[in-house]
């Protein structure tokens, strides 16, 4: 069905067709590392009963406005959140059984670094109500964590991952490739070496230098010494495909290799365009209400969220309604990621958009099938240039 300017839009119920989940974001850390540029500080200490008041409060907060949803996921984000304590985790994980229904398989993640100080809080965890961690490992060899910053070794990564399998029927590890100085050879056999654990789960990232860290300051000074060419990446990625098809742990999404039955619930729901709520500072949220997509966000600063929370009652900063063009660019943006693509049955597209589809499906880099826009194997390394395309084929304005 086309149409010139997306003005009927039409939105399906996406909590019901795609999940309903809950982000929490937990912006502290122990220390900072270069790279990173998510929401995360470093303070002396942290009052964790104030911060259970807050969050508390913003889940009764959402809960009003979502009352008869099935709460598909919660996921605790940061920061670190195994810097979190036991209790904390418990009550807010008893908030939302109290807030919602909750699903029979409701998965519930947290993020955890793998020092020995946060592995033994595993348990606590466990017994919280998490039923899977996704454990930031990001290199096996000391001089590499080093250089990212990481306050682990490589052995206490390996012994925290034990601990962890011991304890959760669920387990994810993060690597990152294309690092400084790394060789095809040496990523191969790092990677050998993780396949060799039979992980169920893998979030494999190539490193990126971002404006605003450390990283990206040192890159700009010209001291950040050898970094991969476009070529070097390009070679690392499709081995990583390569060796992680031998292992049976297929990407379902570009950075992610899961088994069936042991992908991300959680980061599903974004890519599906699903609903979640984000509370914490720097959560981001999307929710349909009354067949309008809202997109919410929160403060960056940790102490002006809870200030927000304690005196205005809310720790949103803004709500707006996503118009269609930014509803449909924000579908295919997430859609295109995973090998199940994008469901593009409930958007009139506009004729040149298709025509773009056509062009791009006669060179091997989409397919487009029962209303279904999916990238291809060769594709999805390529997926920036293939969305910048599509992207310039929708019209700026809309009715």
């Amino acid at each position: 069905m086309l149409s010139p300017n997306l003005s009927q839009v039409v939105l399906p119920e996406n909590w019901q067709t795609n999940g309903f989940g809950l982000y929490l974001h937990w912006p502290f850390c122990m220390a900072k590392c270069p790279y990173c540029d998510f929401n995360s500080h470093v303070v002396a200490s942290i009052d964790q009963a104030r911060w259970k008041r807050a969050y508390l409060a913003e889940i009764a907060r959402v809960g009003v406005e979502t009352q008869g949803r099935l709460l598909n996921t919660v996921f605790f984000g940061g920061g670190t959140p195994s810097l979190m304590d036991a209790d904390l985790v418990a009550d807010i994980l008893q908030a939302t059984r109290t807030t919602w229904t909750t699903a029979n398989d409701l998965e519930v993640t947290l993020e955890a670094n793998p020092t020995s100080i946060e592995a033994n809080r595993f348990a606590g965890y466990r017994d919280a109500g998490v039923n899977r961690v996704s454990i930031g490992i990001q290199a096996l060899n000391d001089a590499d964590l080093r250089a990212l910053g990481r306050l682990h070794t490589a052995d206490e990564a390996l012994a925290a991952l034990d601990i962890a399998r011991n304890t959760f029927d669920r387990v994810s590890f993060d690597l990152i490739y294309a690092r400084q100085h790394q060789t095809l050879a040496q990523w191969r056999q790092e990677l050998r070496q993780a396949l060799s654990m039979e992980p169920t789960h893998l979030s494999m990232y190539q490193l990126t230098i971002e404006d605003g860290t450390a990283f990206g300051d040192r890159h700009k000074r010209g001291r950040l010494s050898g970094l991969p060419n476009d070529d070097l990446g390009a070679d690392l990625y499709e081995a990583t495909q390569e060796l992680c098809e031998v292992a049976n742990l297929p990407a379902y999404e570009v950075s992610n290799h899961g088994r069936l039955g042991h992908e991300s619930r959680h980061n599903l729901i974004y890519w599906r365009s699903g609903d979640w709520l984000g509370i914490g500072p720097g959560a981001h949220g999307r929710l349909t209400l009354e067949d309008q997509r809202w997109s919410t966000d929160t403060s960056l600063a940790p102490t002006t969220w809870l200030a927000a929370v304690e005196k205005n009652g809310s720790g949103e900063k803004t709500r707006e309604i996503l118009s269609p063009r930014e509803t449909l660019s924000e579908a295919l943006m997430m859609g295109l990621r995973i090998t199940e693509g994008v469901d593009l049955s409930g958007y009139p597209l506009p004729a040149a958009f298709m025509q773009k589809t056509n062009d791009l499906a006669d060179i091997g880099l989409v397919t487009f099938m029962d209303q279904r826009l999916k990238t291809t194997a060769s594709g999805r390394p390529l997926i920036n240039a293939i969305l910048r395309d599509l992207f310039e084929t929708l019209p700026r304005s809309v009715v």
